[in-house]
């Protein structure tokens, strides 16, 4: 058996965040070639989000119970294959349903995946901590986040710097990420461990309850959920639409935001152990509430650029500090919960900012981030205020 605090195990995990961040990278960088190839309206766009959304939330709640009573390593291997799939299906798809069946394939691996690997992300760090080494689970959220700059990164450069019409720099990335998930799958079933069972039990036998916690801190995923998902969504049409920039250029308020996602999640660690998760937490949303005040105020494209920079580097602390607590203390049903609220968000919230921009225009609609992330930082306090794990301070 594959051990959990071998550095194989790492790599493992490596692997599984940083394809599943590849793939939600070349598919947020291409929302707005989609828009322009089918002419899709907001609310047709609505309607992809909340079918792709929907996928996610089904196998988020079949994917917790397995990784808790089977392991996380079938899990994470099964769920590349939608995502190759879905990843090649909006590239190709001629009509929008087509486009809506891919949009739902993307959901199931996303959903799938996302319980699965960072369920096997907090058992590593807990052999790791046991061990007495520091936490790591941020580190891997920054290797999701290198994976989704380097997609949106690859549609900005093979759209403006080879100089291919959008449609076949969508199709020539996305072919790309579906030849790379055959490596990694390969690459996956070798290297894998198995996770260990959890077991919900009460001392007399009774299946124990998901903790009040786990609920506190999906509410607060709803919050970062939709900074994210927005941004991940939206903001490449936004700065097309308010700056007046072609969608290809419009990219790199994409590019932008990730990469300073990836910037604050590899230091991620280092600040969880100086600070504490609860004003890591704090801190992050405040900074990107600040990037979407930014976003809603100004119409230059360099500023515009620079708000969902700061969007990216406010949320980038927020989901791996609250996806830990909850998976050290809760296992794959604790997961399942914070995943559930904060990627069905992700997912489904843009379709929401989507009807919103439909009514007071994309402009005004950041707003609606800008005010859920201000109340992510009071939550922050109360959730986490009590919280005890095995993870660093969470009450500083």
């Amino acid at each position: 058996m594959r051990s959990l605090d071998s550095p194989r195990a790492i790599v493992a995990v490596i692997l599984l965040f940083a394809y599943n961040g590849l793939v939600i990278g070349v598919y947020a960088a291409a929302i707005p070639i989609l828009r322009e190839k089918m002419s899709l309206d907001p609310l047709r766009l609505a309607a992809l989000f909340v079918l792709t959304g929907a996928a996610a939330v089904a196998t988020m709640q079949v994917s917790g119970r397995v990784v808790d009573s089977h392991g996380a390593r079938r899990i994470c291997l099964a769920m590349i294959v939608p995502l190759m799939l879905a990843a090649t299906g909006y590239a190709l798809a001629p009509t929008y349903p087509l486009l809506l069946v891919a949009g739902a394939l993307l959901g199931i691996g996303n959903g799938g995946i996302d319980v699965a690997m960072n369920a096997l992300a907090v058992q590593v760090e807990r052999h790791r901590m046991t061990g007495g080494k520091g936490p790591i689970m941020s580190f891997f959220h920054g290797m999701w986040a290198i994976g989704c700059f380097l997609g949106s990164l690859a549609i900005s450069l093979v759209g403006t710097v080879i100089g291919l019409s959008p449609v076949h720099t969508l199709l020539a990335c996305a072919s790309s990420v579906a030849a790379v998930a055959v490596l990694v799958w390969v690459l996956a079933y070798l290297v894998t461990p198995e996770t260990e069972p959890v077991a919900h039990v009460t001392t007399t036998g009774r299946r124990a309850p998901v903790p009040r916690a786990a609920y506190l801190m999906g509410l607060m995923a709803i919050a970062f959920g939709l900074g994210e998902g927005t941004a991940s969504d939206w903001s490449g049409t936004h700065v097309a639409t308010v700056a007046g920039v072609d969608p290809r250029t419009a990219a790199w308020a994409v590019t932008a935001m990730t990469a300073c996602m990836v910037a604050i999640r590899l230091s991620g660690d280092r600040l969880v152990t100086l600070l504490g998760r609860r004003v890591l937490v704090r801190a992050g949303g405040t900074v990107a509430a600040l990037g979407y005040l930014v976003a809603t105020l100004v119409d230059g494209f360099p500023l515009l650029v620079a708000g969902w920079a700061l969007v990216g580097l406010g949320t980038g602390v927020i989901a791996p500090q609250v996806y830990a607590v909850a998976g050290h203390m809760a296992g794959g049903r604790g997961l399942a919960v914070v995943t559930t609220f904060g990627y069905t968000t992700f997912l489904v919230g843009p379709a929401v900012i989507g009807a919103l921009i439909h009514a007071v225009g994309i402009h005004h609609a950041m707003a609606a981030p800008a005010i859920l992330l201000v109340c992510l930082v009071g939550l922050a306090g109360i959730a986490m205020r009590d919280v005890s794990e095995v993870s660093p301070p969470l009450d500083r």
